[in-house]
């Protein structure tokens, strides 16, 4: 008789724990919570679960960072970063003068100076930046289309601007990333050549320039990808992009000098105050251009010494000591450029969003 109840006893404790094994593995459904009165119930390892939007956005770094394109985008400007540079290394002994109201940020002529020779790295972005954010966004949505992979990935459960989300982060995170890579690369071997580390105030000048260097071509990421939205075709997307920039770089300042020169008044060139007008309409003008907003914000950064924008009288400079700007001024006197800038950008964007969610995309 005792060792039947001994027998029972152990099937009895056999039975509680297999039950608590099996209910274990349904403790999501049933929540948290304990079984038994002072049983001790270990949580199990919860699964990892990537968002739809989570795998578009990887899938899209993936393939923009494979490219081919984006390899010799990137190589190009490595190249012009590094040619820049050792320029700039050779002239910056020539650049310090004694009397050199900005000679105690140094380290900020390495992209700044140049001999003539080569541009300086300010330049070399303001130029190819817009190539780089052209090549990675013409083809974001037309290519996929023409494929059939567009309809396909549309006919999942998820939601349609992820999509289009997806691609412009994916693009702007591999910006990001590239611009930081080469100005790091630039500030270290700056270091390492001149054995002169930057102030506080000059990395953060750099790390703003740095930024706005990004906003400057997810502007042109923005248009691109407009434009694959627009267009069927991939060829002519990349040359609605070209052309835009083709023309802001190279047409749009003699167009501008062109108007100036024919309302332009003989009669008046003996009047300061017109030909103060004359000036403040040239800019102006000139401002919607986003190359020359880039410009202008990157110069007053990167060059304390810029104190002005705009054309000034000789009563305004009359007393003026000359000094570089402090950091938090020189962003006030950038702020409408860096606003114009971000506002265009955001424009872009906005219309490549609203054309993508409402059209229809059927399989070819």
């Amino acid at each position: 008789m005792i060792f039947i109840t001994g027998i029972l006893r152990e099937e009895r404790i056999m039975n509680n724990a297999v039950n608590k094994v099996q209910g274990s593995a349904g403790m999501k459904k049933i929540g948290w919570r304990r079984v038994f009165a002072g049983t001790r119930v270990l949580k199990p390892n919860k699964e990892r679960i990537n968002s739809p939007f989570r795998v578009i956005l990887e899938k899209e770094i993936a393939d923009q960072v494979r490219s081919w394109r984006f390899i010799v985008l990137i190589a190009i400007i490595a190249l012009t970063t590094l040619g820049s540079l050792y320029t700039a290394l050779n002239n910056i002994s020539t650049a310090i003068k004694p009397d050199d109201p900005t000679g105690s940020f140094i380290f900020l002529k390495l992209f700044t100076i140049t001999d003539g020779t080569l541009p300086s790295f300010i330049v070399f972005v303001s130029f190819l930046g817009p190539l780089l954010g052209i090549g990675l966004g013409f083809d974001a949505v037309n290519s996929e289309q023409n494929g059939g992979t567009l309809s396909r990935l549309l006919a999942q459960p998820i939601h349609r601007d992820y999509i289009i989300n997806a691609k412009f982060l994916a693009a702007l995170t591999v910006i990001s990333v590239m611009f930081f890579s080469l100005v790091f690369l630039v500030m270290g071997i700056g270091i390492i050549a001149t054995g002169i580390p930057p102030t506080p105030e000059e990395f953060v000048r750099i790390v703003f320039f740095t930024l706005l260097t990004i906003v400057y071509v997810a502007f042109w990421l923005n248009m691109s990808i407009w434009f694959s939205v627009r267009f069927r075709q991939p060829a002519t997307s990349a040359l609605m992009g070209i052309s835009i920039w083709i023309f802001f770089t190279v047409f749009y300042p003699l167009i501008i000098n062109l108007v100036i020169k024919a309302i332009n008044n003989p009669a008046y060139h003996g009047n300061p105050d017109y030909q103060v007008f004359l000036e403040k309409l040239r800019l102006g003008l000139m401002r919607f251009a986003p190359n020359v907003l880039f410009s202008e914000a990157t110069s007053t950064l990167m060059m304390p010494s810029v104190r002005s924008l705009g054309p000034l009288t000789m009563e305004q400079m009359l007393g003026a000591i000359p000094g570089p700007l402090p950091l938090g001024q020189s962003i006030l006197l950038i702020w409408p450029e860096v606003t114009a800038l971000t506002a265009a950008t955001v424009l872009c964007f906005v219309l490549a969003y609203v054309p993508f969610m409402r059209r229809e995309i059927r399989s070819r």
